[in-house]
């Protein structure tokens, strides 16, 4: 505590981020300051806290920060760090789910529309669609009715051969000349008051082709279009009649009963309900205020601002617009209705909120019991000298030596971490041997420790082997070669689900949380692993049935390969979509698509 004292008295008059430690040096909580000096003495100070706080404070052997520039750097950093370290005591959105979006490329000389689930600076953004409405249907229809292009072609000088699209009437063909940038332009701006709502012309256009194919009898054709003037009437009947069509918001309600939260989000477009979202999670330390908008931070960093929120939490709404300004270009406003159509839009919010954590509880507490109880549990009966938070797990995937590459998964507090997932191409192993295969991936994994891309592959606190004691054995061997401390092994066999340690063999009964989340890794270790052989297999078998059709080279069996990456792509694709490919031909098309059906 003498140290922390003298730390104490260091801390500067300076917006920043800080870091709570446990004795082991883990991070267990990470907040941001307006002034660190004053925010980081209160926690230890301030004789009034909640449980949640007092419960972090008491586990706090250390602490450490980074100054930044402004308060707005600070809240970026804070949830920079959440993210990296999944603190215990902050409020954490797991599992996000992000909903495509419909871009349009307004930056280029002759935009296109994409999906994606990316937001960049640059372009017009659509969405988020939820609710059963596709992006593909909503660009199908856009592609349909004004005859913008949806392709990545780059439109020089030089006017390019148009392709199927523009004979099935779907793009004008401005890369063949046959649009000028004026009449192109017109379509781009028709396709923007389109996606901002206004469907009538569209769906006028839609009926009166239904109709021509019905009397023509393609009964096929006109039941396409159907299905597409069902689709957007389906988002007219969502549009709120009280709310102008440019109202662009987001609902949020935050309900808590001290233990669990629930928010509630409702999305509007163009003053059309889009869907919904329900989340539910654990509460963390610190005023309501603060958790509320890190979870905001959370949510926002991978989609986009509204340029409304509303909700009727109290929050830093100047350190929020700031954020969304320096994130997306806008500030958004904050605005906590007292009644009209907004008020009763987060009645509806706060009502979802309350329902959903009443039925959620139980099933947080078996997520908990299933992940971090379950860390707890495995630590207690194997042993460990610390709590496993960081879990990585290898597996190996050949056939007969071919192929031959290694996974490694992670799960953090017992949940699956996909984004630190790695993947190895073995590289020094002759045939079939696991053994060594794995040696290596593990040398090549553990020779990051120490190094600067220590950052991005952390030390793990357990290293879980798919085997028994031979591959124990081995992976041992490794972790001594490399000198790391501090990682402890263990083995699972699949056969009779037995755990191995250094310290002799552990069974645990089939229903046990703990064995359950040990075999969630080792079986997600092998998918992992399974995907990744048969993505290289199939890329391998592709570049070798090329090389049989004549004219095609090595540049051109790379250009096939980065455009449609698998050889059922290929064999699935037309002419036409073939053709396009860099250095690819119609006569080339041809005989690819030949050889092919041949098959």
């Amino acid at each position: 505590m003498d140290v922390l004292r003298e730390k104490l008295k260091l801390l500067p008059d300076s917006p920043g981020v800080y870091l709570m430690l446990d004795r082991e040096g883990t991070v267990i909580y990470v907040g941001k300051a307006r002034i660190l000096k004053n925010r980081v003495r209160q926690y230890f100070h301030c004789s009034q806290k909640s449980g949640k706080v007092q419960a972090m404070v008491d586990h706090i052997a250390d602490f450490s920060y980074v100054v930044t520039p402004t308060e707005v750097d600070a809240l970026a950093l804070e949830n920079t760090f959440i993210k990296k370290y999944k603190p215990k005591y902050n409020i954490l959105l797991k599992d996000d789910k992000t909903y495509p979006y419909v871009a349009v490329h307004t930056q280029e000389d002759f935009p296109r529309l994409s999906i994606t689930r990316r937001l960049k600076k640059g372009g017009k953004y659509f969405g988020p669609f939820m609710g059963g409405i596709g992006c593909k249907e909503i660009i199908d229809v856009a592609a349909r009715v004004y005859g913008v292009r949806t392709c990545a072609v780059r439109i020089g000088a030089k006017p390019l051969k148009p392709c199927l699209d523009y004979h099935l009437g779907r793009c004008a063909a401005p890369c063949a000349g046959y649009c000028t940038r004026e009449e192109y332009a017109e379509r781009v701006s028709k396709v923007l008051s389109f996606l901002g709502g206004n469907y009538e012309d569209a769906e006028r256009f839609l009926q009166e082709r239904m109709e021509k194919f019905a009397e023509r009898e393609e009964f096929e054709l006109a039941l396409e279009y159907r299905d597409r003037i069902s689709m957007l009437s389906k988002l007219g009947l969502r549009r709120i009649t009280a709310m102008p069509r440019d109202v662009e918001a987001d609902i949020w309600a935050f309900f808590s009963n001290g233990l669990y939260a629930a928010l509630s989000l409702l999305v509007v477009r163009c003053g059309i309900m889009q869907g919904s979202r329900n989340f539910s999670l654990e509460e963390g330390a610190g005023e309501r205020g603060e958790r509320f908008l890190s979870f905001l931070i959370q949510y926002y960093s991978s989609h986009a601002f509204p340029h409304e929120i509303v909700t009727d939490e109290e929050l830093d709404e100047g350190l929020l617009r700031d954020y969304a300004l320096q994130k997306s270009g806008r500030r958004a406003e904050i605005i906590h209705p007292r009644s009209g159509v907004k008020r009763e839009l987060l009645d509806m919010a706060e009502r979802n909120a309350r329902e959903y954590l009443e039925k959620s509880v139980s099933a947080i507490e078996h997520r908990n019991d299933m992940t971090k109880n379950a860390c707890s549990r495995l630590q207690a009966l194997l042993g460990l000298s610390s709590y496993p938070k960081r879990m990585e797990c290898y597996d190996i995937s050949n056939i007969s030596g071919v192929d031959k590459v290694g996974s490694m998964v992670v799960f953090t507090d017992g949940e699956a971490d996909k984004i630190a997932y790695r993947r190895f191409r073995i590289r020094t192993v002759e045939g079939a041997d696991d053994f060594a295969s794995l040696r290596e991936v593990l040398r090549r994994r553990l020779a990051k420790l120490g190094t600067e891309e220590e950052e991005r592959f952390p030390k793990p606190q357990l290293i879980i082997i798919d085997g028994g004691k031979g591959q124990l054995s081995s992976a041992e061997e490794i972790v001594r070669e490399s000198g790391a401390e501090g990682i402890e092994l263990i083995a699972l066999a699949k056969r009779e689900e037995e755990i191995f340690t250094a310290r002799g063999g552990v069974r645990l009964e089939r229903r046990d949380y703990a064995l359950r989340m040990l075999q969630r890794i080792r079986d997600e270790a092998h998918r992992f692993a399974i995907s990744y052989f048969r993505n290289l297999h199939s890329k391998r078998n592709l570049a070798s049935a090329l090389e049989e059709i004549g004219g095609i080279g090595k540049q051109k069996r790379m250009a096939l390969l980065e455009r449609f990456g698998t050889i059922d792509k290929i064999m699935r694709a037309e002419e036409a979509e073939l053709a396009q490919t860099e250095g690819i031909g119609k006569e080339l098309a041809h005989r690819i698509k030949t050889f092919f059906e041949a098959l």
